[in-house]
């Protein structure tokens, strides 16, 4: 089975390390200054409290007529495109696109060729520091797995081959029906978090600033209502407890969160190094809300 990571920054190499450490043949690909450190060093991670080089291949182009098994793109979503772009005269066959959108998967589809994608989302977090180790690890399983679907929602024989990859590398999943609804849901919970660290004068603290989390639990239980109010559910169902979850009790949970060492490795590390992405993302999202607003009057 031969896997190619496209993107090599936190999520791309925590997955190629756990892949290539499960026995896949498995190659990285890399540009820029991380291309250099994984050229120089290779890719380092922290497992516990030893030092580990992953024995994958490091490339930086992928050539048309080098074929993998799946392709899992690991970029911004500001660089979506582009990789897709790249990627689209390569004969693979799936591209996995484990990013963050609210795009439409055709116009996806129209670049790569259809039946080609299919959408997911990882579970990690974590960070790279200035010598380039890694020092990420997998979300906990009932809080967020890798998660995937086909467009369709109807089960493939890719996505049971996926699922046994995943499996065997002991990384928690979840096929979901409709991966469209799952990443709107997780939007509405993410955004909000983002724009915390972003508002508070001081962001490695913004746990401590009560008028901020108070303000981002309205916002938590003003989307997953407008949500449920507009799709007639949440993907998945365990969103609901921002709708019935009363507010005093959500500000302290949500303060408790944003100062854990979870919140520091799994929101606050994302939100400092991709504040340009998450910034787009929370008008891809307000703007995708006020479409269905507008739709549902309309039909009214």
């Amino acid at each position: 089975m031969r896997i190619l990571i496209y993107g090599a920054g936190v999520i791309g190499s925590l997955y190629a390390a756990l892949l290539a450490d499960a026995g896949y043949d498995t190659s990285i690909y890399a540009r820029g200054k991380r291309l250099e450190i994984l050229k120089n060093n290779g890719l380092l991670y922290k497992k516990n409290q030893d030092l580990i080089k992953a024995k994958i291949k490091i490339i930086e182009e992928v050539p048309n007529d080098d074929i993998y098994d799946f392709i899992l793109l690991t970029v911004r979503e500001n660089q979506l495109y582009e990789a897709l772009t790249e990627l689209k005269n390569n004969k693979s066959n799936t591209i996995v696109t484990m990013v963050n959108s609210l795009d439409s998967y055709k116009k996806w589809e129209d670049i790569v060729g259809t039946g080609r994608i299919l959408p997911a989302f990882p579970g990690a977090g974590g960070s790279i520091n200035d010598d380039g180790i890694l020092d990420a690890s997998l979300t906990p399983r009932i809080i967020q797995p890798t998660t995937f679907a086909e467009i369709s929602g109807n089960k493939s024989e890719r996505t049971k081959n996926f699922s046994k990859i995943l499996r065997h590398a002991h990384i928690p999943y979840q096929k979901v029906v409709d991966m469209h609804m799952w990443q709107l849901c997780h939007l509405a919970m993410v955004v909000p978090i983002a724009d915390a660290y972003y508002e508070a004068d001081c962001p490695e603290r913004a746990g401590k600033d009560w008028k901020i989390m108070k303000k981002t639990a309205k916002k938590l239980k003003r989307n997953f209502s407008f949500l449920r109010k507009q799709a007639g559910r949440l993907s998945p169902c365990k969103m609901n407890i921002f709708r019935f979850l009363p507010l005093p009790i959500m500000t302290i949970m949500l303060a408790v969160t944003f100062e854990s060492s979870f919140g520091d490795k799994f929101m606050y590390q994302h939100a400092r190094k991709a504040p340009d992405e998450m910034r787009e993302l929370h008008k891809q999202f307000y703007a995708y809300m006020k479409k269905l607003k507008e739709a549902r009057y309309e039909i009214l």
